[in-house]
């Protein structure tokens, strides 16, 4: 089990930011942050299913999970990361 206060398998901790936190929360489901032809995108994972490799890390009582090719890159989830069309 990862955190964002952990180092995780990506060689470095991964910050989670207070609103993304508080997306998470209020929608009270897992998440995966993914590639798309944009950069990063955090969708809901009855939308992209999470894969055995990613890294996870946990909000409350849900998960973000990253691919493992984004979390080499990451260094913070952040709003940035949720498409629009997800009313935030």
């Amino acid at each position: 089990m990862y955190t964002d206060t952990e180092s995780n398998s990506s060689g470095h901790p991964i910050h989670i930011t207070d609103e993304v936190r508080s997306y998470v929360l209020d929608r009270k489901q897992d998440f995966r942050v993914s590639t798309s032809c944009g950069g990063p995108i955090l969708l809901p994972t009855s939308i992209k299913p999470p894969k055995i490799s990613d890294i996870r890390l946990h909000v409350g009582d849900y998960t973000i999970y990253i691919s493992r090719y984004q979390a080499r890159y990451l260094e913070t989830v952040h709003r940035g990361m949720i498409p629009f069309f997800f009313d935030y």
